[in-house]
């Protein structure tokens, strides 16, 4: 075993993509699962084992995963010590409801522990299902509850889930359009995403017209859109192609939702513990939200747990009130407070705004790239935007070559943003610079390949 997890350590295909083994595999996967599964059509193999930033699929190739379980792996596949704590809590507990535990109980400090000091005694945590979108579910159904208002403002571009309430929030109209007589009440306003802004307005010189546009819209009072009962927002948007909120734009929509008392609610799913190189992005803009929505990576190693962390003057729904068989999880109580522990003990915040840097100065030479329209990124979350070709080859054709290429070269990307046309980086938090490193030359490479054709 020790030898095979010796050969993870750098990425090696041989051969075609799938291999024989994991086409069989995907074959029998196409028959018997439902048509809605995603990942393995962009991405055709399949897995063995992960170590680290790296996985192996089942014919012996090894690849550098910077999808991570979509952001869930925060300190990659399998960290020995996370892996422990799951293993000694095994033998202990591994199914409580929400009765009070000890794993439980720790689980809760550590997560308090690493809010801002000003909010730790005023925040209560609820444990849901153990999926962000039914942590979004339980935020709006709380927001309602409390404000007795009914209406929810969301921003165009933004990804808070596919259950029934969470899909009626986002963005992606593709995704609701086969579902009849969704959530109502919904109302979009266009997001700070100044690289392609809804308005035509250009940042230099538009003053911040979406934030303005917001501000008086909630304010005018024959504007149609009644008093809502909460807003929600990401402050980087993941699946809307990795666009990061301008911090004024933030300001403003903290601002006036507090002056007419307004929740925000702010989705960290994906930018939660420590992505962005703060452990919740809210504190790189300087904002204190009503209610933070995490989940993914809050067991550090996948282990599924869901939660919201808000305000005690919201405590107001009865008990039973918004309950989930699963929010009962010790072993990922027993991992998320170990993660905690080793983000602390080994700097990983640290070295999330490292590799940051390390990742923008690698990736610049992009941007005299005449097929790139934009890098952006925060943390460990970027993307590459690509833009049409002048053959007319659409910028969502060149983002799956880019995805199948680095397969090919041994690097695991995801695609997302409108019409799947930016390449997206999602590393492990704890990424080394050297792996990082080998996977920006995989990148570059791949791009350099579209240039040429």
């Amino acid at each position: 075993m020790t030898d095979l997890i010796a050969q993870m350590t750098q990425p090696r295909v041989e051969g075609a993509l799938p291999g024989p083994v994991s086409a069989a595999y995907l074959a029998r996967q196409a028959r018997t699962e439902s048509n809605a599964r995603s990942y393995p059509r962009g991405l055709p193999i399949a897995i063995e084992r992960g170590e680290g930033s790296f996985v192996r699929d089942v014919d012996g190739n090894v690849f550098i995963d910077f999808l991570a379980g979509a952001g869930v792996l925060s300190l990659g596949h399998n960290h020995p010590e996370l892996v422990r704590a799951m293993v000694e809590q095994l033998g202990s507990l591994t199914h409580a409801l929400d009765f009070p535990t000890p794993a439980k109980d720790a689980f809760v400090e550590a997560q308090l522990s690493m809010l801002p000091p000003a909010m730790r005694e005023r925040t209560r945590i609820h444990f849901c299902g153990p999926t962000g979108a039914n942590a979004v579910d339980a935020a709006i159904k709380l927001c309602k509850t409390a404000t007795g208002r009914g209406d929810i403002v969301s921003f165009q571009g933004g990804f808070h889930g596919a259950s029934h309430a969470a899909m009626a929030v986002t963005g992606l109209v593709s995704q609701k359009q086969p579902v009849a007589n969704g959530m109502p009440g919904v109302h979009f306003f266009p997001y700070s995403s100044c690289g392609s802004c809804p308005l035509g307005l250009r940042p230099d010189s538009c003053e911040t017209n979406c934030a303005t546009y917001f501000e008086r819209s909630l304010r005018d009072p024959n504007g149609g859109l009644p008093k809502p009962a909460a807003v929600i927002m990401e402050l980087v948007q993941g699946e809307g192609g990795v666009i990061p909120a301008r911090p004024e734009f933030v300001r403003r929509v903290r601002a006036v939702t507090a002056e007419l008392d307004i929740p925000l609610i702010v989705d960290e799913v994906q930018t939660g513990c420590g992505r962005t190189g703060t452990w919740f992005a809210f504190e790189r803009y300087g904002i204190t939200p009503d209610v933070v929505v995490a989940s993914k990576a809050l067991s550090g190693v996948g282990s599924p747990v869901a939660v919201i962390l808000y305000d005690e003057r919201l405590d107001v729904w009865s008990p039973g009130a918004h309950t989930g068989t699963f929010r009962g999880n010790q072993l990922a109580f027993a991992a998320g407070t170990e993660a905690v522990r080793i983000v602390r003990r080994d700097n990983v915040l640290g070295n999330v705004v490292a590799r940051g840097e390390q990742v923008a100065d690698r990736l610049a030479v992009l941007a005299a790239h005449p097929l790139v329209r934009e890098v952006r990124g925060l943390g460990l979350m970027w993307g590459v935007e690509l833009t049409d070709a002048p053959d007319g080859t659409p910028a969502s054709e060149l983002a799956a070559t880019v995805r199948s290429d680095v397969l090919r070269h041994g690097l695991i990307l995801e695609l997302g943003g409108r019409d799947d046309r930016v390449v997206r980086l999602l590393p492990p938090l704890n990424v080394t610079p050297e792996v990082l490193d080998t996977a920006c030359d995989i990148l570059l490479a791949a791009i350099a390949r579209l240039e040429r054709g």
